[in-house]
Parts: C-alpha cells; sequence; structure tokens
C-alpha cells in the first residue's frame, strides 16, 4: 500500500503541476486580452494618436503659426467656411493659404441653421470653391478640403437649431454635388439628444450615417454614438476648456493658447489616407451650379 500511495502521490503531484501551468498560461493569456481590448477601448489619447487636427474660426483672433503646428505634431486643420445667415468667415481664405503653404491638410466646416439646408449646403460649396480656385496649385493638397456640417445647438447665430431632417437634407445635397459626404460634428449630449427623438425616422438616421463622425467631448472619451457605430474624430478640448489630464491632453498649440484640439481614431498614416478617402477636390470638376437664389447671395 505505502508503494502504490508513492505513486498515487507521484502522479498527483504532476497533476498539480500540470494545473499550474496551465493557471499560468491562462493569466498570461487573459493579461493578453485586456491588454487589447484596452488598446482599443480604455487609454486615452495616444491609443489611437496624439493630438493631430486643429479647428479654427473667426473666433480665433490670432495668426496662427502654422508651421510651428505641423513641428509639433499637427497633420491637419479644419476652419469655418460659413455660418448664419449665409455669411463667409473672413479669416478662411488667408488661413487656407497659410495652411497649405505650411504643408497642411485642409477642412472646411459650415455652422448650420434652422433656414433652408439646400441653400446653406449649395452656399458653403460656393465659398469653399472659390477660395480652392485662389490657392496656388504647388501647395494644395491631391486630397482637396474635407467637408464637415456643424450640427449642433445654435445659439448665437440667427435662424434657430438646424432640425435631423434639414441636416439629412443638407448632407444628401453635399453628395450630389461633389460625390462625397461631409462629415458631421456635434456635441455627443446634443448629438444623442436629437437623435434618440422619436421625430427622427430610421431612415434619416441611416442617411446620417453615410457621414463620418466628429464628436466633442472635454471630460471623458466620447462612447460609440449611435446610430454610428464609432467616432472618427475627437474635440476633447474647445477654446481651451478641457477636463482630461493635461499630460495627455494638452490645450494649447504653437501660438494658441487656448486651442481646439482633436484625435483621430488611427496613426498620422491612417489619418492622410482617411483625408484621401473623404475629401472632396474641387479643383477635379466645378461642383453643379447653384441655385438662382443662392447664387446671388
Amino acid at each position: 500500500m505505502r508503494k502504490n500511495f508513492g505513486k498515487m502521490q507521484a502522479a498527483l503531484e504532476n497533476q498539480l503541476h500540470l494545473f499550474d501551468m496551465f493557471a499560468a498560461v491562462w493569466a498570461l493569456m487573459k493579461s493578453s486580452m485586456f491588454r487589447s481590448v484596452a488598446l482599443l477601448f480604455l487609454i486615452p489619447a495616444g491609443v489611437f494618436s496624439a493630438t493631430n487636427v486643429v479647428n479654427l474660426s473667426h473666433y480665433d483672433m490670432m495668426r496662427p503659426d502654422f508651421t510651428t503646428m505641423r513641428r509639433q505634431g499637427i497633420v491637419g486643420v479644419i476652419h469655418e467656411a460659413t455660418y448664419p445667415p449665409f455669411v463667409r468667415d473672413p479669416k478662411y481664405l488667408d488661413r487656407q493659404m497659410g495652411a497649405l503653404q505650411a504643408g497642411l491638410l485642409w477642412g472646411a466646416y459650415h455652422y448650420g441653421n434652422g433656414s433652408d439646408p439646400i441653400r446653406q449646403a449649395d452656399h458653403f460649396l460656393s465659398v469653399v470653391s472659390s477660395a480652392w480656385a485662389q490657392a496656388n496649385p504647388a501647395v494644395r493638397p491631391s486630397a482637396g478640403v474635407l467637408l464637415v456640417l456643424d450640427f449642433e445647438k445654435n445659439g448665437h447665430y440667427p435662424g434657430g437649431t438646424m432640425r435631423a431632417d434639414q441636416a439629412v437634407a443638407f448632407v444628401e445635397r453635399i453628395r450630389s454635388r461633389t460625390g462625397v459626404y461631409p462629415g458631421i460634428y456635434s456635441g455627443e449630449y446634443h448629438l444623442g439628444q436629437v437623435l434618440n427623438s422619436a421625430r427622427v425616422t430610421p431612415a434619416q438616421r441611416q442617411t446620417l450615417t453615410n457621414c463620418w463622425l466628429w464628436v466633442a467631448n472635454y471630460s471623458k472619451q466620447p462612447r460609440a454614438t449611435a446610430p454610428w457605430n464609432y467616432w472618427a474624430l475627437w474635440q476633447y478640448c474647445g477654446d481651451g476648456k478641457c477636463g482630461l489630464p493635461r499630460s495627455a491632453y494638452p490645450i494649447s498649440i504653437a501660438n494658441i493658447r487656448k486651442a481646439e484640439l482633436n484625435v483621430f481614431r488611427g496613426s498620422r498614416s491612417d489619418l492622410a489616407d482617411f483625408w484621401q478617402r473623404r475629401a472632396w477636390n474641387p479643383s477635379g470638376g466645378a461642383p453643379r451650379r447653384e441655385s438662382k437664389l443662392t447664387a446671388e447671395l
């Protein structure tokens, strides 16, 4: 019996040793899986990339140092081109010239209101196309201009807030005239509040998902915002307002002390590819003629 007991004890020890090995391997696998998930969902700005896009408007009074921006890692600039009621941003053209000369990618956004969305889209494209035609062809990137609808609560321009059905009409007009859908920019809370309304139809939500999502949240990384599965661009800082750690989320860039800064969901090369696929090149073909009413503005 002692001999048999010794054999049984040795076998048991071998089994326990194997169990320990399996436990260690499983713990390592879980750790690896956790790290992979963390890389996708938990780590802040550095996960996708560093701060790499700046947005500007006529409210930014300084003369931006685009050369320093590029040296500090900025890849692209998205500037307000038009705002209610059918006004050209007076700083748009000059800053387009400066950014292109510095080798940065260029984008334009329209601040929407509750007036006729077709007229708004036509006016926006007219301004963007006219400014692009004045740029030096030697410095114009082949990608063209990344277009965006600023779809947020309108509290300081005339015309009220753009509705979801008006946003749909706007983006469809942009697509019909340029061949591409623009991005949709909004605060995470406003976007969820508006698009979860019973007044918005499934068809309207589906149309908007053809647009890429640019979402603002100054206190935390945005969650997936229905009907989109993910955001492409995250504005984490607006006019220097940011509730996130400064070490990972700076609030200034170049000579702009209180900037509007963004993180793209991907690497720098991914961002350049995204711009190439999503932008509109006005020099590649003139947009369709605007309505007479809009052209007269």
